[in-house]
């Protein structure tokens, strides 16, 4: 009796927080779905249905696809380039670095990450100007080749995936720093005392250890990345100033569909398809953590 009043009570607690959950992120959810099976020009009452009309003429768009292999390349790079990255820099800043000076680190590799998004790509912007920009002027006093940066099409990818790997290197880092600070220094200990040197055991017991963090920080950063828009907005403008056209990406095509071509059906389509490669690709590092921690 006690036990079903306590699960009662706990219902009735969680229940508006349940309540506010659905309406604000499973609703619209449901809404896109139904919205995407519909072609709707945003003005007008009706909204005939044409089935998956919508998906099929996706996947003939030229610059869907472009901006959907934009996207990957851009969210896979910023994983690839951040997570080594802040799983190094966390253990340095752990093992290498006196505690009266952990927390000025900590907040100095942070700070990128709570800066505005639009601040930061026009500071990153100035930075890889082709004339202007400090890098170019480094590469020249080196005796290098100065690059356009922001107008090659290769190159703005690389620096749209530098920018938005400058931002989210900072919050992999605490979260790493939090798994570090809770591993067994036991198991260090015993390797010390085996004749391991630093670098084998971060090699071997860290990077196996730290497992589950970095599946996190992993799944955060590629959702993360598969959503990028402003940095791609602001930092690749095209010659005649047109915002992200150099580097068209996912949601950046969808706000022109919905609100300057009036398809909002068909960019409903698109979101639908953003989620379902982020769901799949969250399914798989799941699969592929639980597989290696079977074996």
């Amino acid at each position: 009796m006690l036990r079903r009043r306590r699960w009662r009570f706990a219902v009735m607690a969680l229940l508006p927080t349940f309540a506010i959950f659905a309406w604000v992120r499973l609703y619209p959810i449901v809404q896109t779905l139904n919205l995407s099976l519909h072609d709707w020009n945003l003005l007008s009452k009706n909204k005939p249905f044409v089935g998956l009309s919508n998906f099929i003429e996706l996947f003939g768009d030229r610059l869907f696809l472009t901006a959907l292999g934009n996207t990957a390349i851009i969210a896979f790079g910023v994983m690839l380039l951040t997570i080594p990255s802040a799983m190094v820099l966390a253990g340095l800043i752990h093992y290498r670095t006196r505690s009266r000076f952990a927390g000025f680190y900590e907040t100095s590799v942070f700070i990128p990450h709570v800066v505005s998004l639009v601040p930061a790509a026009m500071a990153w912007k100035w930075i890889f100007d082709a004339k202007l920009g400090p890098l170019n002027a480094l590469i020249t006093r080196l005796g290098g080749e100065p690059q356009s940066w922001l107008f090659d099409p290769y190159l703005s990818v690389l620096c749209v995936i530098i920018l938005c790997s400058w931002q989210a290197l900072g919050y992999a880092v605490l979260i790493f720093l939090v798994g570090f600070r809770n591993l067994p220094t036991s198991v260090y200990e015993a390797a010390r005392l085996d004749g391991a040197s630093g670098i084998q055991s971060f090699r071997f017991l860290s990077v196996p250890l730290l497992k589950p963090i970095t599946l996190y920080v992993s799944v955060v950063t590629l959702i993360s990345g598969f959503n990028v828009y402003a940095q791609a907005f602001v930092l690749a403008s095209d010659a005649q100033g047109a915002p992200g056209r150099l580097v068209r990406v996912l949601v950046l095509d969808m706000l022109e569909n919905s609100f300057r071509n009036y398809r909002v059906g068909y960019a409903a389509a698109e979101a639908v398809i953003l989620l379902v490669i982020v769901l799949v690709l969250t399914g798989a590092q799941f699969a592929l953590l639980r597989e290696r921690n079977g074996r």
